[in-house]
This record gives structure tokens, sequence and C-alpha cells, in this order.
């Protein structure tokens, strides 16, 4: 006997009643996208390696230790699976040249893989929705993005989540401000950990990011780049910061907030949360102005965010969020050889009348098939015996409690009889609700 196959390492399995409930998240997704004017983008999940080094940035813990990079063996091409959205989605809104007809709200839902340690809410192969706005300048997009996800939070009953935000500036403003950090931080060398070190003359804003606790003093008297920002970026965070005070949303300015991607300017927030450990942050972005052109577009000013599904999904259920499964309208129970010919033909007329049909399979007993559509979850029964079949006829039964007396019916009228209990059901619950 050959020896069974596992899932690699922190590429988790999604198993039915754990997909429904995600598949119920998305659709909360999706229409709250919708309602601020977002449309769907499908991008691949292999890219260009260059195409991630140019964007996230060389000099990055993802590129440099976390990308899942090969070269493909039939024309010798280097390919990475995505470790992140707003790179390939910048590089298929220029190669389609959409911005040229229009600004783009987009967004995408999917895979992303980056070869991490496997913790609670952080995996290898994770989920990401991202949400990216291409071709608006002012900071009234940077303020809506946010604003989104103080919507998504009440959508989804979830409290308890902080926003941080920050300016990172311009290009130049935060060349003055590298040039402090690097003297700042040359002038305490002797305390900066190994990575610090190896960072400190290629990135040493990603210093301020650094996780290490004997760090925390150091980076937290560091030069603040928020002093080095010029007129036009301090207005366009106090314009951020003007719409969000109008809304009432609270808010902290976090200083050492920097954001692990190369391609950020202006804005940049981050969604955090203290219930689910260190990995905290559940949702993040900012602006990135630069991007477009950096890959090879025209000038366009751009916008985005992404989310953690995993994170969400164990946040919503810290809350007590446990949606139940789906469950079918009609269990379909039958015996016998004419009976059986007819619960397909039953089942399928059902089924074009919008009624959700679940038609037992495998044969058995009436019995053990009736204990099947108990634990199944449907509303009602629907059963054939060959003397039922015989006279064009069915059993209708209800297995919720309360639902009325067992029925027998000829089968052109099941349809209407369930239908109308299904609404009176409804409008039960509404009064009661």
């Amino acid at each position: 006997m050959s020896q069974a196959l596992q899932a690699v390492r922190g590429m988790n399995d999604i198993l039915p009643d754990e997909a429904e409930f995600w598949e119920l998240f998305e659709e909360t997704v999706r229409s709250w996208l919708k309602s601020y004017g977002y449309r769907p983008i499908r991008l691949p999940v292999v890219e260009p390696t260059p195409l991630f080094k140019r964007a996230i940035g060389e000099v990055t813990d993802i590129v440099e230790k976390e990308m899942y990079s090969f070269i493909d063996s039939l024309n010798g091409e280097a390919l990475t699976l995505r470790p992140e959205g707003t790179a390939g989605c910048v590089r298929a809104v220029i190669e389609h040249n959409l911005i040229a007809r229009q600004p783009q709200r987009l967004y995408y839902i999917g895979q992303m893989f980056r070869h991490e340690r496997p913790q609670k809410g952080r995996y290898r192969q994770f989920h990401q929705v991202g949400v990216e706005a291409l071709g608006y300048a002012g900071p009234d997009i940077d303020a809506e993005m946010i604003l989104m996800g103080a919507r998504l939070w009440s959508d989804l009953g979830l409290d308890g989540i902080e926003l941080q935000i920050n300016s990172l500036g311009q290009a130049e403003e935060r060349a003055r401000h590298r040039t402090a950090l690097i003297t700042y931080f040359e002038e305490n060398a002797e305390l900066l950990d190994d990575d610090s070190q190896r960072r400190l003359h290629t990135n040493p804003l990603r210093i301020l990011d650094s996780k290490n606790p004997a760090l925390q003093e150091l980076c937290a008297a560091a030069p603040r780049l928020i002093d080095f920002l010029g007129p036009e970026s301090l207005d366009h965070f106090e314009g951020v910061q003007r719409v969000l005070r109008d809304a009432g949303l609270p808010f902290t300015v976090n200083p050492r907030l920097v954001r692990g991607l190369d391609y950020y300017n202006l804005t940049v927030f981050e969604w955090v949360t203290d219930r689910l450990g260190a990995q905290g942050t559940i949702c993040a972005g900012g602006r990135f102005d630069g991007l477009v052109e950096q890959l090879g577009g025209k000038p366009a000013p751009a916008c985005g965010f992404a989310m953690g599904i995993e994170r969400l999904i164990a946040l919503i259920r810290d809350a007590g969020g446990e949606p139940a499964g789906p469950a079918p309208d009609v269990y379909l129970v039958h015996q016998g050889e004419q009976a059986s010919r007819l619960a397909f033909r039953v089942a399928e007329g059902l089924r074009d009348r919008g009624i959700d049909v679940l038609l037992h399979c495998g044969g058995g007993s009436f019995k053990s098939q009736m204990k099947k559509a108990d634990g199944s979850g449907a509303t009602f029964a629907v059963v054939i015996g060959d003397d039922e079949a015989s006279t064009g006829e069915a059993q209708l039964k209800p297995l919720r409690e309360d639902g009325g007396a067992q029925l027998k019916l000829k089968v052109d009228d099941l349809a209407e009889a369930i239908i109308g209990q299904l609404i009176d059901s409804d409008e039960e619950e509404q009064e009661h609700g």
C-alpha cells in the first residue's frame, strides 16, 4: 500500500462546512464592494518574477525570503506565484489600457503565496480581497476606502477594530528622512540586530517596522517621517483626516506605520485588532501613485487595500459568528424501480420552480432514508414509493416543528404546495422577528 499524500505545509484544504462559511462571507464582501461601485477583475496566479521585484522592491522580506519562484522548464521563463495582488492588477490595467478610458474601481478575491512560518491567521497559501482605485488623485478616495472598511466591519458584526493612519509623503521627502534615519541608526549601530544592520543602507525605513522587542525603544525615538513632509503632502493627509473626522470615525496617527511594500506614498492605513495574537492587522493599504509608471504605464494616481480572508474568518468566529450552512428545501425519498424513475422527474420539476432539492442516492430502506432527510436540514421530505408512483402521487412531509400536516398530493401539485408553505413560514418569522 502506497503512503498517503498530504497537503503542503501551510497550504490548507477548506472543507465543505468551512467553505460554506467562506461563501457567505464572500457574498457579503461582493455586495459591499458593488455598493461602492467596484467591479471584479480576475488575475493570473502566476506572474513574471521581474514584476514583483520591480513593484514590491528587491530589498524586502517578500522578495528576498518569501516568494515561490521557479524557472518554467518548458521555456526558461522566470515565474512567481503571486505573493500579493496589486502588482498583477496594475500590470493588467496597463496591458489592457483600462485607465485611458476612465478611472477604474476594481477588486479581486483569490489565493496568494508566501513562504512564511505558518501560524494562526498566516499561511503559505492564503486568500485576500484586494481593492484598487486607479486614476483618482485626491484625498477623497483615500478616505472613502478607509470608510469602506468601517462599513464592512459593521456588516460583519465585528467590533474592537482600530484604525491607524500615516503619511509617507513623496519620494524626495522620504529621501531626506532616509538620510536622517541612516545617520540616526549609524550612531546606534551597536543596538541593531543582524536584519536591521543589513537593511541600514538599503531600506532603513523597514527597520521602523521591526517586530524585535529589543528595537522598539530605539525605533520610537527615531526621526519621524511626518516631520519631513512638505505643504502638499501635509494638505493631502489633512484632507483624509478631515473626512474621517466629519464621518465620526476614530483613528490614531501612527508615525511608525510604513507598510512592507516599497511602492506606497502619501496615505497608508491599517485596521488592527488585539484578538488574533501577534498577527493583528486584518486590512491594510494606502496610496501608490508611482507604481503605474514604475511598471511601464503612463503616470497615474492609485490607491488600494487588501484584507486577509483567513484572519477575518477567524475574527468572525471569535465574535461568535457561526451562520448555519445552507439546507435544501426538499429531501426526496424514494424506493422501488418505478418510484426511482419518477423521483428524478419530480426533482427536476421542483428545481424548475426554484426549489432546492436533495435527491436521495444509494438506495436503502424508507427508515434509513428518512433519517438522512432529517439530518439534511431540509424543510420537507417528498416520499415516493411504487404505490404512489403508480398513481402519479407523492407524500409531502414537513420535517421541521410546526410544519403542518403530512399531505398526499399529485406530483404536479407539489411545487405550489411547497412554495405556499415556505412563504407562510417566512411571513411568520418576520412577524415574530
